[in-house]
């Protein structure tokens, strides 16, 4: 059984004033190609790019587009124009009504992301789902009409949509209007979304857009930019009644914050974050809304039992050991990027008591009773769970080091005592021989995507051998558009492929990780079912947008989100494995180059910064059959590893010099931080 660690616990009294790390943020990115593909939003005030479709008596739709100075005259209750921003966006829609003709006169808007819910009676689902597709309705702005310029209110935001619907719904008067515009809502504290911290480049020459690996690092990013939302926008619970939808609920303690998507829910998902962070790590390091969401969650616990809820508030969702877990691994992620102690301090007590409370469900089996099932929409979740406890065991080693950070070392041994505890029990249970995977629970033999993926990615794994065959046995559950996991049948959730993709590199099979990213993620970049901007929530087997139909969703394919954080795991793993550079420990003081080479590409540039300076990559594959040529750049004081990359080998040099002869695969040379220059021939 592992050893019960017991903290007090006190409700945080929070700080929303910035942390020291902020007040010194890291430089921009350098501009390069690579800037063509970002996209984020150059100004707060939005206009349509083109026109969808126009209905009966519209004159004069071209006038509303890219902020032109003419106007467009609807004429007729039936007559409506549907504006194409060319992107996700979101935020509140103005417009000037220059000429009323009749008292009766109204007007209706509609919403959606997807093209196939336009309608000019109809916004796609966000309040509820419901299989008849109409439960948000429009926004009426009824008769009589005024002369002059028009808000959307506050209350009725839209938080994600691509097409918007001005339909005439009064007499059959005419109504004149210009200038219709959206101001975006989304990163409310920053002046210029585009100005990134991070990039990334290469060239895929196995995909018919060559430029799909660098499109897709940047629509993750956008997709995360959209999910940063001010604290008061939340989607409203209880939820408006049918033909209605509201956000304006708070959030959290402070904003911004950061929440699953930008349609719905729009409330924190620390499940979700375990993805979004690292995305919002390397290319904006808009880490602020991060740390509000975390101390959010904090600021909720339950003081006598340690217990985390769910999700946050308006939801605030309990009963789930696994986004329980996932908040204390989450607050190892904003420390390891960030560097806070100030905050890491202010959390520790509620922290211990969160780890305590998820230990205490490890029963004599020395394992991890799941009983709060709540999940990312898996089935089978409950008992003995193969996925609950490999995220244990993640939660176990990130609290070693936190521990250590925070000069608890006694709690730091007995926190990787348990792991290394848990880590021989799961095996144990779990590792089918035959089968060449872990199960799902101690009475089946289904194989699951997610603790699969988990095992190699946290090291739950035993051996090289076994992250080999795990990650040949989720190749296995692949379909034409994706990985469908056995957990949840007839589902594509880009949430735990995210996790996958990155379990296929560290198992070493760089081709299979492409081959993933093509099928799934090249579907969900360019299909003409979404927005080709950002990161649909999921979909079917069969590439359609009924996802979750049958669980929890209600057959409602306009309820899904077509701008989710949990869907850009790319964005990271290109950064991270591709170009090879992250860090390990906090703002980057200690770091790794280990750069997956294997891929479709003859070069990679990435780079990132954290409040200790810039990290940059760039790497090409020489001449000769394993030669490698890395030009690297970390800052002055830290220290990092160089790990031969699979396919090369030869003598490494740095900065000229030779520092191991004959090196092959996973050798590892050590390294200081400053502008590097490495060769292997």
């Amino acid at each position: 059984m592992l050893t019960l660690l017991l903290s007090v616990s006190t409700l945080l009294l929070l700080e929303t004033s910035d942390p020291a790390w902020a007040q010194a943020p890291p430089s921009l990115a350098p501009s390069g190609p690579w800037d063509t593909f970002n996209y984020a939003p150059k100004s707060r005030t939005v206009y349509a790019t083109s026109i969808r479709h126009t209905q009966s008596t519209v004159s004069g739709s071209e006038n509303l587009l890219n902020g032109d100075n003419g106007s467009a005259t609807l004429t007729g209750n039936d007559a409506w124009v549907t504006l194409d921003f060319g992107k996700e966006v979101g935020g509140l829609i103005s417009m000037n009504f220059d000429s009323i003709n009749s008292s009766s006169s109204s007007i209706s808007l509609a919403f959606t992301e997807s093209p196939m819910f336009i309608s000019p009676t109809l916004s796609d689902d966000s309040s509820f789902p419901i299989a008849t597709m109409n439960y948000d309705g429009v926004l009426s702005v009824p008769a009589p009409l005024s002369a002059g310029f028009w808000t959307q209110p506050a209350f009725a935001l839209r938080g994600g949509f691509r097409f918007l619907t001005i339909a005439s719904t009064g007499d059959s008067s005419p109504v004149t209007i210009s200038n219709v515009s959206c101001a975006i809502s989304f990163m409310p504290h920053v002046d210029d979304m585009t100005a990134y911290t991070g990039f990334f480049y290469a060239k895929d020459s196995d995909f018919e857009d060559s430029d799909f690996l660098t499109k897709l690092w940047y629509a993750g990013a956008y997709t995360v930019q959209t999910n940063t939302v001010p604290v008061n926008t939340g989607r409203q619970v209880p939820f408006e009644p049918q033909g209605h939808w509201a956000n304006n609920a708070t959030l959290g303690v402070a904003g911004p914050i950061i929440v699953d998507g930008a349609k719905r829910d729009r409330a924190v998902w620390p499940g979700d974050m375990g993805i979004a962070v690292p995305t919002q790590f390397v290319s904006t390091f808009d880490l602020i809304p991060t740390r509000n969401a975390l101390s959010t969650m904090f600021a909720n616990i339950n003081p006598q039992t340690g217990a985390l809820p769910e999700s946050g508030p308006p939801l605030s969702q309990l009963g789930s050991d696994t986004y329980h877990c996932w908040t204390l691994i989450g607050s190892y992620n904003y420390y390891l990027y960030s560097g806070d102690d100030e905050w890491l301090n202010t959390i520790w007590p509620n922290y211990t008591l969160a780890v305590s409370f998820i230990e205490g469900k490890v029963d004599n089996s020395g394992l991890l009773n799941v009983t709060g099932l709540r999940d990312w929409a898996r089935q089978g979740g409950g008992g003995h769970n193969s996925e609950g406890n490999a995220i244990l065991y993640k939660v176990l080693t990130t609290a070693s080091a936190l521990a250590t950070y925070s000069n608890h070392t006694s709690l730091s041994l007995a926190y990787a005592a348990n792991a290394s505890s848990l880590k021989t029990t799961f095996n144990s249970a779990f590792w089918m021989p035959d089968v060449g995977m872990y199960r799902d629970n101690t009475s089946t033999t289904l194989a699951p995507q997610d603790a699969n993926s988990f095992a190699v990615l946290f090291n739950v794994t035993l051996n090289d051998t076994q992250k080999e065959t795990i990650s040949e046995g989720l190749e296995r559950n692949w379909v034409e558009f994706g990985a469908v996991p056995p957990e949840l049948p007839d589902t594509i959730s880009p949430f735990i492929s995210g996790f996958e993709l990155q379990a296929h590199f560290v198992a070493g099979n760089d081709s299979r990780a492409f081959d993933l990213l093509h099928r799934e993620w090249g579907y969900i970049l360019y299909t003409n079912l979404s927005v080709q901007s950002t990161l649909v929530e999921g979909l079917t087997a069969n590439g359609s947008l009924y996802y979750r139909y049958y669980q929890g969703y209600n057959d409602d394919a306009a309820y899904t989100s077509h701008s989710h954080g949990w869907s850009s795991g790319p964005t990271s793993a290109l950064t991270f494995y591709v170009a090879g550079l992250t860090v390990t420990a906090p703002q980057g003081r200690e770091w790794s180059l280990a750069p997956h080479v294997g891929g479709p590409m003859n070069s990679t540039q990435a780079g990132f910064g954290t409040a200790l300076g810039w990290f940059g990559v760039g790497w090409e594959r020489g001449v000769g059959e394993n030669a490698l040529s890395l030009n690297v750049t970390t800052p002055e004081g830290t220290s990092g590893v160089f790990t031969v990359p699979k396919g090369v080998s030869g003598t490494v040099k740095v900065n000229r010099t030779a520092v191991a002869e004959d090196a092959r695969e996973g050798q590892v040379v050590e390294l200081q931080g400053g502008i590097l220059q490495i060769t292997i021939s």
